[in-house]
């Protein structure tokens, strides 16, 4: 029988895997704390705004996002004709693989990356190179040790998902410095926002300063816009030009591009959430470190616990005595990550009931 056949290695990508979705269940209340969604929606500016545009869906949305890049280049001092915007970051970092790699090129990421990393990489023909990470994060001697001729692009999200590691900007500039000026840095700063240590800086000096890094970052996380999928992208004039060539000339709504503008501009709205973050993750770890789990420290919204391999407390195990109670955290079998669960950062209620459940998980109840 003939039929349409895929390009060569389309078949050999793993599809992503998202974090499951809770079932509601007559009389039991549930958590999804699988999907680093935020626990506080978002700004009810941006919600407003949102239903504001309804009465106008049968409008093409303005093709350049000019509104978002502008409020965007307010936020941050940058210029708008640097900026573009996509359907989540998601979108940007796959036109940023469309439009840098090809067949017999190579883009390196680590061990424990993004999932969508070797997705965009391998959908162009390009072999994705994995870099070994040192203590759950980004090792700079690992991935410069990997470069090769055929090296175009080096991907790197910081904070990392799903560890919650950074590398501090001492190191990044560091790596910059030595990759070859051909290839190409991608900054993923999806989970900047949670960040508050005095030696990480976010990539925008380094996206300013050189030809050849850009800088990603997302609505989903703190501004919890995910369902509207809008993130945005800062590079070199030259890069911004290449990749609004192939970029589909309405990709951010009107709804999700205004809801953005508004939500970016509620600053106690992210200050709010940024404050519980740090005070639940640090509860968290410390408590959970005393029930003789390992929790490797993160910066971003959400813990990585890792549990003993031995029959009886695996992660397999803990992911089910967790779900029955109707705590839904990520399983990472998919991120090399067999043994650890990803628990977002939720509510009062909903931290207090993980700590609970995990209390009475290994001590055998």
């Amino acid at each position: 029988m003939s039929r349409p056949v895929p390009n060569p290695g389309i078949l050999d990508i793993a599809p992503y895997t998202p974090g499951k979705s809770p079932v509601p269940e007559p009389g039991r209340k549930v958590f999804k704390l699988s999907a680093n969604e935020t626990p506080f929606g978002p700004s009810p500016k941006a919600m407003e705004v949102y239903r504001q545009v309804a009465a106008h869906l049968e409008d093409y949305p303005e093709g350049t996002s000019r509104v978002l890049r502008e409020a965007v280049g307010r936020a941050f001092g940058l210029d708008p004709d640097r900026i573009i915007c996509g359907a989540g970051s998601d979108e940007l970092l796959n036109l940023l693989a469309h439009t840098y790699l090809s067949h017999g090129d190579e883009a390196i990421s680590t061990t424990h990356g993004f999932l969508v990393y070797p997705i965009a990489t391998m959908a162009n023909g390009a072999t994705n190179v994995v870099a070994p990470e040192k203590n759950f994060t980004a090792d700079v001697d690992a991935i410069l040790k990997l470069v090769s001729p055929r090296t175009k692009l080096v991907w790197l999200a910081n904070p990392n998902n799903p560890t919650g590691t950074y590398l501090p900007f001492d190191e990044v500039k560091r790596l910059r410095a030595g990759l070859p000026p051909h290839v190409l840095l991608v900054l993923d700063a999806a989970y900047s926002d949670y960040v508050s240590r005095n030696d990480y800086e976010i990539g925008i000096e380094l996206v300013a300063t050189t030809e050849n890094t850009v800088m990603t970052h997302t609505f989903s996380k703190i501004h919890g816009l995910a369902a509207l999928r809008v993130g945005w992208m800062f590079g070199p004039a030259h890069i911004v030009d290449a990749v609004n060539r192939i970029r589909g000339p309405f990709n951010v709504s009107t709804p999700a591009m205004l809801a953005a503008v508004a939500a970016l501009e509620d600053t106690a709205h992210q200050q709010m959430s940024k404050t519980h973050t740090e005070k639940w993750r640090n509860w968290l770890t410390e408590e959970i470190g005393k029930l003789g789990l390992k929790v490797t420290p993160s910066v971003a919204n959400f813990v990585l616990i890792h549990f003993p391999p031995d029959k009886g407390r695996t992660s397999t195990e803990a992911d089910a005595f967790l779900t029955q109670r109707g705590l839904v955290l990520r399983a990472l079998n998919n991120y090399g990550l067999p043994h650890a669960l990803r628990m977002t950062i939720g509510t009062e209620e909903a931290n207090r009931l993980v700590l609970q459940a995990l209390r009475d998980f290994m001590a055998g109840k």
